[in-house]
């Protein structure tokens, strides 16, 4: 009668233990393609192209009006005095050195405003996951960039972005 108890709570345990595994299983979602193509995403990606493709644009111009003035002076310097010569030379290094901060002040604030908006959205697609969880009772979601193998029944990706396309439009940027 001791071991019928016994084996009974066994088997009432391990029905209750893998009953409780089954209902834990991790769901994911593909971060990377929310933040690629969500509509938000899509129109912060193409505004910081367009505002990398203008300002190399503008930086291209300012480098073949330097290259111009080079030939220039290159061109003059027999005619030029030395010192003359030597304070164009000298007001073109400081110009290349300008445009040289003005490229990279243009990729860092690009990467900045990246980033921002990288954030932003992942600060308003929190709070839409936690929503869902809740609705649908998943305990737990990972990024699909950890995950070896998984069944696609368990990728979320789109029904998140569609939730985060009716709620999220645009992100805010400068």
């Amino acid at each position: 009668m001791k071991s019928l108890k016994i084996l009974f709570f066994i088997f009432i345990f391990q029905l209750f233990f893998f009953t409780k595994l089954s209902a834990d299983v991790p769901h994911f979602v593909d971060f990377k393609f929310i933040l690629n193509e969500s509509v938000a995403g899509k129109k912060a990606q193409d505004f910081l192209k367009k505002k990398l493709n203008d300002g190399i644009k503008n930086i291209k111009s300012t480098e073949k009006k330097i290259q111009e003035e080079e030939k220039k002076i290159i061109q003059q310097k027999k005619v030029l005095s030395a010192d003359d010569y030597k304070s164009k030379v000298k007001d073109l290094r400081a110009k290349v050195a300008t445009l040289q901060k003005k490229r990279s002040n243009l990729y860092k604030e690009v990467a900045d405003q990246r980033s921002k908006a990288r954030n932003e959205l992942l600060t308003n697609l929190n709070p839409i996951i936690q929503e869902y969880m809740k609705k649908n009772n998943i305990r737990m979601v990972i990024d699909k960039k950890s995950i070896l193998l998984a069944d696609e029944k368990l990728d979320l990706t789109k029904e998140i972005i569609e939730i985060l396309n009716k709620k999220l439009t645009s992100i805010k940027l400068k």
